[in-house]
């Protein structure tokens, strides 16, 4: 009689515990479906650059690519599989990549329906034009390791690859001051080859435009005369304070606002690069290292060209008391409209009814600046028009409305650099689902 009340006992609590587990997993897949519904309906279920792609038959359901993930709600579990959920959200750093013990997931750009614009790229990261290279973000690869990796190795494939004869004094021009043109340029100093960085804007190039503070690295890297280096929630100053630790130790000069706006080969290993300043710079080689976004996406519209106009924020402390217009809908308008509202009036322009792209902490700020009218909503509105003391907006009706104005951010997206690539003479091919990344 014992040993049956003891094994029902034993059998009760086991059932129970698996009955618990089974349940409570079955409340999050629900969850997580349904967040993925609200995804899907708000736009944000698409993925809109470097992302994972997640095999169901090796996945496990550890969850483990959930944990690591340092954004929210980018990816969850329904049923005990790995499923994205604001895919549109997701700035592709490969934390889940790192993190899956069954290698079940890979990194892929673009999907079966929406193709990316790629340039072609050989393993060695050279393009299809010798001595030209590509790292970082315009490959396909960004954020900062992989970026900076990627600088590092196609600094090293062009040194051997450069003949010994020499057609002109410079050995590589690096184009771009984020993470790959930075450490192409380490390396390049340590490799003892002659070169120069232009920066069409500023040292940092694309990091210091992400929609937040915070970088996140989630896994070591060697930089070339630094050593490791390891950044978790790093703030990009401190971030940009390290890079001109070891660029004045190293004597490493980046040439900032100078824009390459053209590339012309000369002969074979001999190029030369027309810059915004109008200065013509010729190198035996080229590692265009900037980002996806190239130049800012203007609006076209009357008075675009006013000089207060803007397409970053800079020190947003010294701006107080005016009259502003945010125009966007992403994490970096989000965030700005956010920043300059307890010292001005903040209206915040966005083509559509609703903010579908931005992360969860965003949205919950918005809804809070908005529900206490610290930001000024104009939603379905574009602007038509800029003045010196006002800016005229259409609604989605097609009537016009205006409104006071003293300063305008416009955060509008990128334009891809894909003119510049081809009159260079790179090929650019549309690529479908592409994994840039696997095990």
């Amino acid at each position: 009689m014992w040993e049956v009340l003891i094994y029902g006992f034993v059998i009760l609590l086991s059932g129970t515990i698996v009955w618990y587990y089974w349940s409570s997993g079955q409340k999050r897949s629900k969850e997580v479906a349904a967040k993925v519904v609200q995804a899907q309906e708000e736009g944000r279920y698409q993925p809109v650059s470097l992302h994972p792609y997640i095999d169901p038959h090796k996945c496990i359901g550890s969850g483990a690519c959930v944990r690591a993930c340092p954004e929210e709600d980018i990816l969850g579990l329904i049923d005990g599989k790995g499923t994205l959920i604001n895919a549109s959200s997701c700035i592709g750093h490969g934390a889940c990549f790192h993190a899956c013990p069954v290698d079940a997931i890979s990194l892929r750009i673009g999907t079966e329906v929406r193709g990316v614009d790629l340039p072609h790229i050989k393993p060695n990261y050279e393009t299809n034009i010798s001595g030209i290279y590509i790292a970082g973000e315009l490959g396909g690869m960004g954020l900062i390791k992989n970026s900076a990796e990627q600088g590092v190795q196609a600094c090293n494939n062009l040194a051997e690859e450069l003949p010994s004869e020499r057609s002109c004094e410079t050995d590589v021009v690096i184009i771009g001051a984020g993470p790959a043109g930075i450490a192409a340029a380490l390396k390049a100093k340590e490799k003892g080859l002659s070169f120069r960085v232009l920066e069409q804007d500023s040292l940092g190039g694309t990091v210091f435009t992400f929609p937040r503070d915070k970088v996140v690295m989630t896994s070591p890297m060697d930089l070339p005369l630094y050593g490791k280096l390891k950044l978790n929630n790093t703030s990009k100053a401190e971030l940009l304070g390290i890079w001109n630790e070891v660029l004045d130790k190293h004597q490493i000069q980046i040439e900032e606002h100078s824009k390459v706006e053209r590339i012309s080969q000369i002969g074979d290993y001999h190029f030369k690069l027309e810059t915004s300043k109008g200065e013509s710079v010729e190198a035996r080689s080229v590692i265009i290292a900037i980002g996806r976004r190239g130049t800012p996406r203007k609006l076209g519209v009357p008075g675009e060209e006013s000089s207060k106009v803007a397409y970053r924020l800079l020190e947003p402390e010294h701006i107080q008391g005016e009259k502003v217009l945010v125009v966007g809908g992403g994490d970096s308008a989000v965030e700005s409209a956010l920043l300059l509202a307890d010292q001005n009036e903040v209206h915040l322009s966005y083509r559509k009814q609703h903010f579908a792209r931005i992360k969860k902490g965003n949205q919950e700020k918005l809804e809070a600046a908005l529900a206490s009218g610290k930001i000024l909503p104009l939603l379905s509105t574009n602007v038509r028009a800029i003045e010196e003391k006002s800016v005229s907006l259409e609604q989605a009706d097609g009537s016009e409305i205006t409104i006071e104005n003293d300063r305008i951010y416009i955060f509008a997206g990128g334009e891809l650099p894909i003119p510049f690539l081809k009159e260079a003479g790179i090929s650019v091919e549309k690529t479908f689902g592409k994994t840039l990344k696997k095990h």
